[in-house]
């Protein structure tokens, strides 16, 4: 009898190969399995618990959140934990992923530098890291990735250049580095990669020129962002070469020279950002006739002669700005067949004329501003047509005429107006804006009490004004006011005593050289939001009120040239020990009040961020508490004509950024020793 049957026999070499040959796949597996893990141990902070959970050796990895794997081999081809709140290093073993094709772990908090063995991932054709915390440089090794397309990694805190070799990814199609530190030059062979779609190094500190023959080899790039960099030179002429452009924005650099006459034959365009640079010279008319135009911005440069009229070829235009410049003959009639027009900016310009009537007929404008632009004549009424719009600015020129008196019903979206030179504030019958800015014009007499139906009101300027009168109770029954200024005028009347329980959400109050008078009213202590209130150069009298420290976020306090007394004359000034609550307290002026009190010590628990210290002509008392030299960041002291006696305190010598100091007309002595 045979010992073993043919069929057992069978069995018997199956499981040999089995054992011979599973535990060599399984070992290749177990490669990526020990990266995974590896890249697991390297997280400390998980935010959604996922990976505590889910990523268990018990289960394939293949299995496992974020990881997907091929088929044949089941080895690891992607990795994807974007979004989760992940903290923590990345792991260099991610390195002997040698099957993955894209790992994405953007939107995380990873940080300390990217490991170089990343360059290990032969098949790597995606690698995004956008938005984390990573530092030190670009990994050279990544140019080792010759099958990379898309590389993200912007919106970190990379330092050093960009790597000579980076030309070497001959299949690299997006190349985005936005909002890091990189410095140096941008390597003139990268301009060389015909495989490019889109370049984007915006918000980094690269310097340098572009390459002339820049795009002599880029006929597919579609994008161009080297915007907020240190580049100079003139922006080459071959730019209209690469003409599958779609968005070119060049602003907030050093450019000079003029825009390139060819820049018309980029036929794609949608966005073009030239602004903030110093370039000079016309805008070609070329320019005018790419009328697939989005958005054009050539802001703050140094433009001159006439804007081109032929800009209505451009209908899908929805932002157009041109301000800052020196362009000069008018603004076109032309301007009106943009019906697409968004946003509209032509101030700080040389333009002259009238505003044209045609500007009515862009009935899907939003904002419209010219200030200043030397215009002249009344503002037509078709604009006060376009519903649509929601900031008037038209100051510092010198229209003329009268608002309608129903504005607020035809321009039901308004929040900002800023008119300088207008005959007459309307009677404004509808909440409509949130901003009225009104100052420097010749208004005369007294504030409609009609712009107390603003109820959405937030900021209101009528400074600079001949105003007179009372201010109208309404203004202080706009509770969502943050900012108030009647400053300049010859306004009169008290405060109301309720001020503070009205306008709490008030930021700035600001009515100073006016014809106030009464008392300061105490309810102005519960305005917690305060940043400023100057009530200087008034005619308020009795006490300060001694809680105005509850103002936490004061930083600016202008109570001079008033009648304003002290509790106690023959005592330290009441209400100074609670102002050491308002810790960010910049400017302090008191001047020119009757205070005839003592300068308390509690004067050096001021603010350490005082700068400014006002006290001259306030009959005060005694003398200088030393403690005054712990405000160290002070740059300018007055306590002139005063009747202040003793030493000047040799303390004084530790304001080292003192720059005025003004102690004339008392009975103090002594001298001042500076340290180094």
């Amino acid at each position: 009898m045979h010992l073993f049957s043919p069929y057992v026999l069978v069995f018997v070499l199956v499981h040999c190969w089995m054992a011979c040959f599973t535990p060599t796949v399984f070992s290749i597996n177990l490669v990526d399995e020990f990266a995974l893990m590896a890249l697991k141990a390297h997280i400390t902070y998980d935010s959604q618990g996922i990976l505590a959970t889910n990523w268990s050796t018990k289960i394939s990895y293949c299995t496992w959140y974020g990881i997907s794997c091929n088929a044949p081999q089941q080895r690891v081809s992607a990795i994807n934990l974007s979004n989760m709140g992940l903290e923590g290093t990345i792991a260099p073993q991610v390195g002997n992923l040698s099957f993955l094709i894209s790992l994405d772990l953007s939107n995380n908090y990873f940080h300390a530098s990217l490991p170089k063995e990343i360059g290990k991932c032969k098949e790597l054709q995606q690698l995004n890291l956008f938005n984390n915390k990573l530092v030190g440089s670009i990994p050279e090794a990544i140019c080792n990735l010759s099958k990379l397309e898309e590389l993200y990694l912007g919106n970190n805190k990379l330092a050093g250049e960009i790597p000579k070799k980076m030309s070497d990814l001959l299949n690299l199609k997006i190349m985005s580095f936005p909002m890091n530190n990189l410095t140096g030059f941008i390597p003139a062979t990268i301009f060389n990669m015909s495989s490019l779609l889109n370049i984007s190094l915006f918000h980094n500190s690269v310097s340098g020129s572009l390459p002339m023959d820049m795009c002599n080899t880029k006929p597919k790039l579609k994008e161009l962002n080297l915007s907020s960099n240190h580049l100079s030179g003139e922006i080459p002429t071959s730019l209209s070469q690469c003409i599958k452009l779609q968005v070119i924005s060049l602003s907030y650099n050093a450019f000079t020279g003029s825009i390139p006459k060819g820049i018309g034959n980029l036929v794609e365009l949608q966005i073009l950002s030239f602004g903030n640079n110093s370039l000079i010279g016309e805008i070609p008319q070329s320019l005018f006739n790419i009328s697939s135009l989005r958005f054009l911005s050539l802001a703050a440069n140094q433009l001159e002669g006439e804007i081109p009229s032929n800009l209505s070829h451009c209908r899908e235009l929805r932002v157009l700005s041109l301000s800052f410049n020196q362009f000069t003959g008018g603004i076109p009639q032309a301007i009106g067949s943009l019906s697409n027009l968004e946003e509209l900016y032509l101030g700080y310009n040389n333009l002259g004329g009238g505003i044209p009537s045609e500007i009515g007929n862009l009935h899907n404008l939003n904002i419209l501003i010219f200030e200043p632009a030397r215009l002249s004549g009344p503002i037509p009424a078709q604009i006060f047509n376009i519903s649509s719009l929601q900031v008037i600015a038209f100051s510092n020129n010198s229209l003329s005429g009268s608002l309608p008196i129903d504005i607020c019903k035809h321009l039901p979206n308004l929040q900002r107006l800023h008119l300088f030179g207008i005959s007459s504030v309307a009677n404004f019958l509808q909440p409509c804006p949130y901003e009225l800015r009104l100052d420097e014009n010749n208004f005369q007499g007294n504030i409609p009490k009609e712009l107390g139906k603003l109820i959405n009101l937030q900021i209101l300027h009528l400074g600079q004004n001949n105003l007179t009168g009372i201010v109208p109770e309404t203004i202080f029954n706009i509770s969502k006011l943050q900012g108030l200024s009647l400053v300049l005028n010859h306004l009169s009347g008290s405060l109301p005593s309720s001020i503070g329980t009205w306008l709490l959400n008030l930021e700035w109050l600001a009515i100073g050289a006016n014809e106030f008078s009464g008392k300061i009213p105490t309810s102005i202590s519960n305005m917690s939001k305060l940043i400023i209130l100057d009530i200087g150069n008034n005619h308020f009298i009795a006490n300060v009120p001694k809680d105005i420290g509850n103002l936490r976020r004061l930083q600016w306090l202008s109570l001079y040239r008033n009648q304003l007394t002290n509790e106690h004359s023959d005592s330290e000034l009441a209400f100074f020990p609670s102002l050491t609550n308002c810790i960010s307290l910049r400017k302090l002026w008191i001047d020119g009040n009757p205070l005839k009190g003592i300068i308390p010590n509690s004067l050096g628990n001021l603010s350490i961020s005082l700068e400014r210290i006002g006290m001259s002509s306030c009959q005060l008392r005694g003398t200088i508490p030393t403690g005054i030299s712990n405000l160290t960041n002070l740059i300018g002291l007055g306590l002139d004509d005063n009747d202040l006696t003793g030493l000047i305190p040799t303390s004084f010598g530790r304001l080292q950024k003192l720059q005025m100091l003004y102690i004339s007309q008392n009975r103090i002595h002594g001298s001042i020793l500076l340290r180094e």
